[in-house]
């Protein structure tokens, strides 16, 4: 029984659209996995979950659209959500030996489920970044940097996070006024 409009309202969305109740959440909430608050009552609970984990807007609203129809995850998607909830670290044909004589770091790397893929922080993980400042640098389709620079943090913790740079992916190509300007804001950053 709904205690709250919220919960009203998410009756309302199990109400709409094919088996969204019957044998979906019907079964989780009997069985104790989900509670009418935690449920997916409707598509956009898809959409703002994947957003605020990180991932591109477009991304997520496709994902979206897809379990909706009923078509499921492609393959690569499973595969990054997988890699990220576990934790994978793939393993390297070849390593940087080190970073000493770095003082500022730049880490690049396409969105990954909003961060960098996982092959970057096998090989973030393997240096001593202490001291050390870096500068995220991604491409991307919608998410901006994502969730990069709190990874950043997390992986690299003796390490500063500067000001980072998303460049759409599709207008890489036309981003040089961007990146210069981003450029001089890491320097002035740098010397502040």
């Amino acid at each position: 029984r709904p205690t709250t409009m919220s919960e009203l309202v998410r009756i309302s969305g199990l109400a709409h659209g094919t088996d969204v109740w019957a044998g979906n959440a019907e079964k989780l909430i009997k069985d104790g996995i989900a509670t009418i608050s935690t449920a997916i009552c409707c598509r956009d609970d898809i959409m703002e979950y994947l957003i605020n984990m990180g991932l591109e807007p477009a991304l997520s609203f496709d994902i979206m659209e897809a379990v909706r129809k009923g078509k499921g995850l492609k393959p690569d998607w499973e595969a990054a959500m997988r890699e990220q909830k576990s934790g994978a670290r793939p393993e390297l044909k070849e390593y940087l030996a080190g970073a000493e004589e770095y003082d500022n770091i730049f880490v690049c790397g396409p969105c990954w489920w909003g961060t960098f893929p996982m092959a970057v922080l096998s090989q973030l993980e393997r240096l001593d970044l202490a001291g050390k400042t870096l500068f995220p640098v991604m491409t991307h389709e919608g998410s901006g940097l994502g969730s990069s620079a709190r990874t950043l943090k997390k992986v690299c913790r003796k390490a500063t996070v500067g000001k980072g740079l998303a460049v759409q992916g599709s207008k890489a190509a036309d981003s040089r006024d961007t990146v210069t300007e981003w450029a001089r804001c890491c320097v002035a950053w740098h010397e502040s």
